[in-house]
C-alpha cells in the first residue's frame, strides 16, 4: 500500500487549484442559498425621504387603545407583553408603506448605489416593552423598517428633524398639530369606512391644493369675502405664485424620485403618480394654481378641478393610497368612499384652538 501523498503537495500539484474551484464555488452557492435573504442597507436620513408613520398608523390597535384608556399604561404594557406573539393587524397607513417599498424596489433596481429612496420610521411614544410585538408584527408581513423610535410616554415630535423627516403621519391629532407647528409636514390619518383595493405596483398620492400644496392666502379671502370676491381676487393675481403650504415639500420629494424615472425614459411606467384634487373651480381660479405648481418647478401628473363637487367619487376613481385635504368636510367624503384620508390642520378653515385644552390621557401611538 502506498503511503498517502502529503496535502501540500496535492495543492501544489498542476491543476489541482482548478479542480477544486468548482467544488468551492458549488459549495458557496450552496450556502448563500441556506442563509437569510439579506435586506438592503439602511439609506442616511439626509439623503432618504423619510416617512415617519406612528404605530396606530401603521397597525390597527383598537382593542389595545381602549386597554389603555381604561385600565392605564400598567395594564396596556401587560397585555402587550402577553400577545407579543400575535401580529397587528394592518392600519390605515400600512397599503402606502407598502407601495413606498414597491418603489424602492424599482429604485435600486435602477440606482443599486443610490441612497434617494423612501425611509419609513417607526415613530411612537410606546413604551420600549411594546417593541417586540412591533418588531414581530413589522416582520410578519416582511416590512423594510429599520428605524424605531420609542419615547416611552413622552412626546415624539422633538425627534422628527433629527431624522430629516419628509412627511409624519399619525392617528393622534395633537401629535400631528404639534408637528405641524413645528413645520414639519403631518396629517392624521383615518381609516376607511369600506376595503377598496388599491394598485401593489404604483403610489399613488392625491392633494387638495389651499391649505395643503398652497398657503391658505385664497380661503381666507373665501371666509371673510365670499366666493365672488374671491374669483376677483384669483384673477387679479394670477400670475403671482400662492405662498408654500405645509405638504409642498412632500410633494417636492415626490418629483425628484419621479424624474429618477424620467431620465431612464420611463415617465409612462413611473410607479409614482401624483394628483391635484381643488374644489376650485378651472375657469375662475385654476390658473393660479397651476402657475404657482410650475414657478416651483413642481407638477402633478392629474389636476382635476371640481368647482365645489364632492371628492369622495372622483377619489374611489383614482384609489390613491392616501389623500390629503385640510377640511374634516372632505376627508370624511373620501373615507365614505373608500379612501385613506389624512387630515391636514392648517389653515384658516380649521376650528379655533382652545387655549387650555382640558387634561386627558395621552394615547398610545
Amino acid at each position: 500500500m502506498e503511503p498517502e501523498e502529503p496535502r501540500e503537495t496535492r495543492e501544489a500539484r498542476p491543476g489541482a487549484e482548478s479542480a477544486a474551484a468548482p467544488r468551492w464555488e458549488e459549495a458557496k452557492t450552496f450556502y448563500d442559498n441556506l442563509a437569510p435573504k439579506k435586506k438592503p442597507k439602511s439609506p442616511k436620513p439626509q439623503n432618504a425621504v423619510t416617512i415617519a408613520v406612528s404605530s396606530r398608523a401603521l397597525f390597527r390597535m383598537d382593542e389595545e387603545q381602549r386597554i389603555y384608556t381604561e385600565q392605564g399604561v400598567e395594564e396596556y404594557v401587560r397585555y402587550q407583553l402577553e400577545h407579543e406573539n400575535e401580529p397587528f393587524s394592518p392600519g390605515p397607513a400600512f397599503p402606502f408603506v407598502k407601495a413606498l417599498e414597491a418603489v424602492n424596489k424599482r429604485l435600486r433596481e435602477l440606482y443599486p448605489e443610490s441612497e434617494d429612496v423612501f425611509d419609513i420610521v417607526l415613530v411612537t411614544n410606546n413604551h420600549a416593552q411594546v417593541g417586540v410585538r412591533l418588531i414581530n408584527s413589522i416582520n410578519h408581513y416582511d416590512l423594510f423598517i429599520e428605524r424605531f423610535c420609542m419615547t416611552g410616554g413622552n412626546s415624539p415630535i422633538c425627534y422628527l428633524k433629527a431624522y430629516h423627516t419628509n412627511l409624519y403621519l399619525s392617528a393622534d391629532a395633537e401629535k400631528v398639530q404639534e408637528a405641524i407647528d413645528e413645520g414639519i409636514a403631518a396629517a392624521t390619518i383615518f381609516s376607511p369606512s369600506r376595503d377598496v383595493a388599491v394598485s401593489q405596483s404604483q403610489l399613488r398620492v392625491a392633494f387638495d391644493g389651499d391649505a395643503v400644496l398652497f398657503s391658505d392666502e385664497s380661503e381666507r379671502i373665501v371666509k371673510a369675502h365670499g366666493l365672488d370676491r374671491f374669483f376677483e381676487h384669483e384673477k387679479a393675481h394670477e400670475n403671482k405664485p400662492l405662498a408654500q403650504g405645509p405638504l409642498k415639500g412632500f410633494l417636492e420629494a415626490l418629483g425628484r424620485l419621479q424624474k429618477k424615472f424620467y431620465s431612464k425614459g420611463l415617465r409612462l411606467e413611473c410607479p409614482i403618480r401624483t394628483y391635484l384634487v381643488t374644489a376650485r373651480s378651472a375657469a375662475s381660479s385654476g390658473a393660479r394654481a397651476l402657475k404657482t405648481l410650475r414657478s416651483w418647478g413642481l407638477e402633478t401628473d392629474e389636476a382635476l378641478f371640481l368647482a365645489g363637487a364632492p371628492k369622495g367619487p372622483l377619489l374611489e376613481k383614482i384609489r390613491p393610497h392616501i389623500f390629503f385635504d385640510d377640511q374634516m368636510f372632505h376627508v370624511a367624503g373620501a373615507q365614505e368612499m373608500g379612501t385613506v384620508a389624512a387630515h391636514v390642520p392648517y389653515g384658516v378653515a380649521q376650528t379655533p384652538r382652545r387655549t387650555a385644552p382640558p387634561k386627558q390621557a395621552p394615547s398610545a401611538q
